[in-house]
């Protein structure tokens, strides 16, 4: 039960991780920031990135685990 809420909230965490990366490669696009603000984006993204694969290491949780499949709908997470 512990491990199928960890991953639940992981898998959370992990969309709204991916949001968040959709939303700063829009802006970067349109190129509204910057050179420094494009930096520090980046650079918060791959520590995101980073901590998440630590996340999902540390509750033996791998990261396609996280991606639910929603039947008809496909799954949560875009399959990159």
């Amino acid at each position: 039960m512990g491990r199928d809420l960890v991953a639940l909230v992981l898998t959370v965490v992990e969309l709204l991780r991916q949001l968040m990366e959709r939303q700063a490669i829009r802006r970067v696009e349109q190129g509204d920031l910057s050179d420094e603000q494009v930096e520090e984006i980046g650079t918060t993204l791959m520590l995101l990135d980073q901590r998440m694969k630590e996340l999902c290491d540390q509750h033996g949780v791998r990261p396609e685990d996280l991606n639910l499949d929603l039947g008809p709908l496909g799954t949560l997470l875009p399959r990159d």
